[in-house]
């Protein structure tokens, strides 16, 4: 999340994103929400594999978001982005993760706005599609990946 969200309710930071404040496109000082390292650690160190998708797509908007993942130590873990012309839905259908998580995109237009909403059927079938309230974060979430494949 952008730097001047740190402290404010998750409402605040959906209105700040809403009202274009304008740390929201100041990539390089986003920070982690919550504890989401940790917990994506956790899940690394118990076989998860991890991919995390920019809505960036500008080559130095993209390098930000990658230096701000080295930056606060996010698990390895596969960076990827959309190329000209390919949508989120094109990169799920690819990749087809057996869980994805993703926010609500509540301050940009919500459930149209989700790559899940775009799948494939017969794809999105085989995905378990798990979605949290934009800026909430993932603290929420099970440590455990069998709960979490059930959450």
């Amino acid at each position: 999340m952008h730097k001047t969200a740190i402290g404010c309710s998750r409402e605040d930071i959906v209105e700040q994103v809403k009202n274009k404040q304008e740390s929201v496109h100041d990539y390089n000082s986003y920070v982690p929400i919550g504890n989401a390292i940790n917990k994506l650690q956790y899940w690394r160190k118990y076989g998860a594999e991890i991919f995390y998708l920019t809505s960036r797509r500008k080559p130095e908007e993209i390098k930000q978001i990658r230096n701000v993942l080295t930056k606060f130590k996010f698990p390895e873990g596969q960076f990827l982005f959309r190329q000209k012309n390919e949508e989120y839905k094109d990169i799920v259908e690819k990749i087809i993760p057996d869980i994805l998580i993703e926010d609500n995109c509540e301050s940009i237009g919500g459930e149209k706005e989700m790559a899940i909403t775009h799948v494939m059927s017969k794809i999105k079938k085989k995905i378990k599609s798990i979605i949290i309230k934009e800026f909430r974060g993932i603290d929420i979430l099970p440590d455990n990946l069998k709960d979490l494949i059930s959450y």
